[in-house]
């Protein structure tokens, strides 16, 4: 018996076609997975309290081998340490060539705050706890775990996922403060130890330029910096397909994609659009930065070269210096 087959017309258009449909297909199903993923979170703290409270600790202090270091807290602690302590090596280093090494604990302040502690704790909780759960998610997903548990009635996203999400968020909280006040250590540390600056000069400036507002928003950047990496790697572990090869390549997509998330995240801090919601705010603290720099350098040619080369040219005001009378 001969089965015919109907004609397909225009197999390059279709091809063309496919080609730009597939990729915001993939974005549409992303979407929607995250979006019921979010929407229940609220069948968590209802009907898998058990699963939740096993997942922080598992996340929090880790699993075999990795409790004997003390976990993910002891991981973001080691990695905060080691980018605060560049921040006293670098800042002292580069501010001593103009002689003005006395800002080091600006530098401090500033950028451990704005930009070490909340993407070193992503990082962080990308390479531990992400990878853990899109493994495991993937492991079930090829074994047809997720499968089975979908035939017993178990909403599988609610349990697998959203869990992890929220599990995740409550994590990077204690992560964060271990990641700051590390950071802060090691670079006080390093100047005042390693460098011997005066701890009264260092607290100083520390103290100076330490604002309360920045500290809320990074903590705010790092929780939701936390929140969309979680996403991206239960989605991809939910989704694996192809054996083990395919939870190998799941692992390394989440990767990809969470590093861009993270980078897209710096590259806005690193031009200026902090998230502070008030540009004013941030306006005034430059002036304040430049000011403090043109007074320890003093009012004449090498305190407005140090503020342009910190950005400020716009904020540093002019100063005559010249006989009065001359322009």
């Amino acid at each position: 018996m001969t089965v015919s087959r109907p004609h397909s017309q225009f197999p390059w258009l279709k091809a063309r076609f496919r080609s730009v449909a597939d990729p915001w297909n993939s974005v549409g199903v992303q979407a929607k997975f995250y979006g019921r993923t979010l929407r229940s979170i609220g069948l968590v703290l209802k009907d898998y309290r058990i699963e939740l409270i096993r997942l922080i600790a598992q996340m929090g202090l880790g699993a075999g081998a990795l409790i004997v270091i003390g976990g993910t807290v002891a991981i973001v602690g080691f990695l905060t340490v080691t980018t605060g302590a560049l921040v006293a090596v670098q800042g002292y280093t580069d501010f001593a060539e103009i002689g003005v090494e006395a800002l080091t604990g600006f530098a401090s302040a500033f950028f451990n705050v704005r930009l070490i502690a909340p993407a070193t704790t992503a990082v962080a909780l990308s390479a531990t706890i992400g990878a853990g759960a899109t493994a495991q998610l993937g492991a079930m997903r090829i074994n047809e775990e997720i499968d089975a548990l979908e035939v017993m009635g178990i909403r599988s996203i609610a349990y697998l996922a959203s869990t992890r999400v929220l599990a995740g968020l409550l994590v990077v909280i204690p992560l964060y403060c271990v990641g700051v006040l590390a950071s802060f250590w090691a670079a006080r540390f390093g100047t005042t130890v390693l460098y011997g600056q005066s701890t009264g000069v260092y607290d100083h400036y520390f103290r100076t330029f330490l604002n309360p507002i920045d500290l809320f928003w990074s903590f705010i950047q790092c929780v939701a910096l936390a929140v969309v990496i979680m996403l991206v790697h239960t989605y991809y572990g939910f989704s694996a397909r192809g054996g083990p090869a395919g939870v190998g390549e799941a692992v390394g997509r989440r990767a990809l994609v969470a590093v861009e998330v993270l980078q897209t995240e710096l590259r806005r801090e690193a031009h200026g659009e902090l998230a502070r919601g008030d540009a004013a705010d941030f306006a005034q603290q430059r002036r304040e930065v430049a000011d403090v720099l043109v007074g320890v350098v003093g009012e004449g040619g090498a305190g407005r070269v140090l503020a342009l080369a910190a950005g400020l040219r716009e904020q540093v005001p002019r100063r005559d210096v010249g006989p009065p009378g001359l322009p």
